[in-house]
C-alpha cells in the first residue's frame, strides 16, 4: 500500500467496510483469514468463561489480526470507488444548456443537469465550457480539448456535417460557439462507460493467484492437522508427569484452548493470505491513478512485467494542456522580437495555449499585454476554430500566429 492509500481520513473512512467483511459469508473465501475469525471467537469465548490478562491479549490481538486484513483490502477497494465516484460527480456537477423549441422561432434556453439530457436534446456550448454529453455538432465550428479523454495534447477541430461533427461529454470547448444534438441514451456516455469499467474492474484471480490460494489453504489444512495431534501428546505428557504445576499454557486437560489457537495462527501463512486480495486491488488502483484500467489480475500480472512501452504518439501520454516554454529564433531574429510578435498575435487567442504565450513573454522579457487602448491603431484578430489562426494588424503590418485551415 502506498502512502497515500493509507492516509488516517482515508483508513477511517474504510474502517466500516472492513467490519462489514467480517461476516463469514464474505470472509469463507479467505480460508485463512477465515480460520482465524474461528480462533478469535473461540477464544473470546474462552476469555469470558476463563478471563486472565493472557486470554484477552490474545483474544484482542487475534481480532486485530482480522480487521488490518480486511482494513487492507478496504483501503484498496475504496481507491477504486473513489476513482468512480470523481468520475460519477463530474458528471453531475456539469450543466447543460438545452435549447428548446429548436428549429421554431421560439428558442428559449434553460439550464439542466447533464444526467438529465435524453436522447436527441439539443444543447449549446460555448468556449470554456464542457461538453455535457456525447453527440453530434449539428451548428457552428469550435476546437475541444479531448484530452482527459483521448489523451491528446493538441486541441481538435469539430464542426457540423462530415466526419468530424462528433463530440463526446466530458471534453471542453477551447473556442468559438457549437450546437450538439444528444446522440446518448441515459446511462450510456462515454463516462457512464468509463465509471462501469472502473467499478466492474472485478478482481478476477489469475493462475498465479490460483495456485497460490490453493498452496496456502493446503498448509492451512496441514498445520491445522499438526496442532491437533499435539494435544493428545500433550495430555499424555501432563499425566506421565503429573508432579508438574499447572499453568496459563498446560493443565491436566492438555494444551489450553487459548495457546492452541495461538499457535495455529503463528503457523499458517497469515501475513500472505491477508494481503494476497489486497496487493492485488492496490495494483489494480495504481494503473487507474495512471489512466490505465485494468480488467483483471492478469492484466496486472502483464502490468508488472511492461519494461518498454511503444506508443504511436506522444499525445498518449502527454497531460493535455500545451503550454509555451520558450521562444526559438531563426533567420536572423533575436528571442526578444519573436517573444514581441508572438505575443501580439496571441492577445486575442483565448485558449490555454494563447494565454500561456502572452504570460511566457511577460515573466521572460517582462513584455506586458497590450490593448486597443494601448495601441489605438491595432486590430485585433481573435482566433477561431474556422480559421485557426490569431494575430494583429498594426496599419501595414499584419502578425499571425498559427496555421491555415485547409480548404
Amino acid at each position: 500500500m502506498n502512502g497515500v492509500a493509507m492516509r488516517p481520513a482515508q483508513l477511517w473512512q474504510s474502517t466500516p467496510d472492513a467490519l462489514r467483511k467480517l461476516d463469514p459469508r464474505t470472509l469463507w473465501r479467505n480460508p485463512v483469514m477465515f480460520i482465524v475469525e474461528v480462533g478469535a471467537v473461540f477464544t473470546t469465548v474462552l476469555a469470558v468463561t476463563d478471563p486472565s490478562f493472557f486470554a484477552w491479549l490474545i483474544t484482542v490481538w487475534l481480532w486485530l489480526t482480522v480487521v488490518f486484513a480486511n482494513l487492507a483490502e478496504a483501503v484498496a477497494e475504496g481507491r477504486g470507488k473513489a476513482q468512480a465516484a470523481a468520475l460519477r460527480k463530474a458528471k453531475q456537477e456539469t450543466v447543460a444548456r438545452r435549447l428548446v423549441g429548436w428549429g421554431t422561432a421560439d428558442v428559449r434556453e434553460e439550464p439542466v443537469d447533464a444526467v438529465q439530457l435524453k436522447q436527441g436534446d439539443i444543447v449549446v456550448v460555448e468556449a470554456d465550457q464542457v461538453i455535457p454529453g456525447d453527440g453530434d455538432v449539428i451548428e457552428g465550428i469550435a476546437s475541444v480539448d479531448e484530452s482527459a479523454i483521448t489523451g491528446e495534447s493538441a486541441p481538435v477541430i469539430r464542426e457540423s456535417g462530415g466526419d468530424r461533427s462528433s463530440v463526446t461529454g466530458g471534453t471542453k470547448v477551447l473556442s468559438d460557439r457549437i450546437v450538439v444534438k444528444i446522440t446518448q441514451r441515459p446511462g450510456e456516455s462515454f463516462l457512464d462507460r468509463m465509471i462501469s469499467l472502473v467499478e466492474g474492474a472485478a478482481r478476477q484471480k489469475t493462475p498465479n493467484e490460483i495456485a497460490l490460494n490453493i498452496l496456502l489453504a493446503a498448509l492451512t489444512i496441514i498445520f491445522l492437522l499438526a496442532v491437533a495431534t499435539l494435544q493428545p501428546m500433550a495430555i499424555f505428557a501432563k499425566n506421565y508427569n503429573a508432579a508438574a504445576p499447572d499453568s496459563l499454557t498446560i493443565n491436566g486437560d492438555g494444551v489450553t484452548g487459548i495457546v492452541l489457537v495461538s499457535l495455529l495462527v503463528a503457523l499458517i501463512p497469515t501475513t500472505i493470505g491477508a494481503l494476497l486480495s489486497a496487493i492485488g486491488i492496490a495494483g489494480m488502483d495504481r494503473l487507474v491513478q495512471r489512466n490505465v484500467l485494468a480488467l483483471s489480475g492478469r492484466a496486472v500480472e502483464a502490468a508488472g512485467d511492461v519494461n518498454t512501452l511503444l506508443l504511436d504518439k506522444t499525445g498518449t501520454i502527454t497531460l493535455g494542456n500545451r503550454q509555451a516554454s520558450e521562444f526559438i529564433p531563426v533567420g536572423g531574429v533575436t528571442a526578444a522580437q519573436v517573444a514581441d510578435a508572438a505575443q501580439l498575435s496571441s492577445l486575442a487567442d483565448e485558449t490555454p495555449e494563447g494565454r500561456s504565450v502572452v504570460v511566457l513573454a511577460k515573466n521572460e522579457y517582462g513584455l506586458r499585454a497590450r490593448d486597443e487602448g494601448v495601441m489605438p491603431h491595432a486590430h485585433f484578430v481573435p482566433f477561431t476554430a474556422e480559421t485557426r489562426m490569431s494575430g494583429v494588424d498594426i496599419d501595414d503590418r499584419k502578425i499571425r500566429k498559427g496555421r491555415q485551415r485547409p480548404s
